[in-house]
């Protein structure tokens, strides 16, 4: 008898509790399926964008480039991919390839136009970290070689912190060309104790004396 009279008082509490906190509790469960809802449409969205830049990106690397017709073919795909698809992995693929054929051939400004456009579509939360690093690195490379030495720090302060000893050595020489030898020397110290390779050590053991003789 005194279960049952337990039980009852239980479920009296539990109704009572939902009348006071009804339109809260309502609330709370409204919100929460709006963000199943999201999340499941957000899943199928980015699904089908990836089919779609799947297509678009196997078609462009598949576009013959010999004649003026397949090259105007060629960059209206690939504009299509980057403008369309901008932060699928398809896009960003193609960013690299295309922003490392324009820098080896010396267009070092559409270089850096390109890697910029990846550097954005990488960023923050859910943005592809490996990639983001290799962009800014390229880019840093890029503003380095065009002597825009503030642009190259700016670009590498987010890794700036890098267990990457090739980012301390790029961040050493451009500290290097400010003239600012005993920065760059620091750059040089920490990347040393992070190279593992005779060849790099030897590089960058070089690039300490030569400025320590500045």
């Amino acid at each position: 008898m005194s279960e049952v009279f337990e039980n009852n008082s239980v479920l009296s509490l539990l109704r009572n509790f939902y009348i006071r906190n009804s339109k809260a509790i309502l609330i709370i469960f409204s919100i929460f399926l709006i963000l199943v809802i999201l999340y499941v449409s957000n899943n199928q969205i980015t699904k089908t964008n990836n089919v779609k830049a799947a297509k678009i990106y196997n078609d462009w690397t598949s576009q013959e480039t010999e004649s003026e017709n397949g090259k105007i073919l060629a960059n209206k795909l690939f504009n299509q991919l980057v403008e369309t698809y901008e932060d699928s992995g398809y896009a960003q693929i193609a960013l690299i390839n295309q922003a490392s054929l324009e820098a080896k051939n010396g267009n070092l400004e559409k270089a850096l136009e390109y890697y910029e456009i990846l550097t954005s579509s990488t960023e923050g939360y859910g943005g592809n970290k490996l990639y983001n690093k290799i962009s800014r690195i390229n880019t840093a490379r890029i503003n380095y070689a065009l002597e825009n030495y503030d642009e190259a720090l700016n670009v590498l302060e987010k890794y700036s912190s890098s267990s990457n000893a090739l980012i301390h050595e790029l961040i050493g020489d451009i500290l290097a060309k400010q003239d600012k030898f005993d920065l760059a020397k620091e750059q040089y110290i920490i990347a040393k104790g992070k190279y593992t390779d005779e060849t790099s050590l030897s590089i960058i053991s070089m690039k300490i004396s030569n400025i320590s003789s500045e």
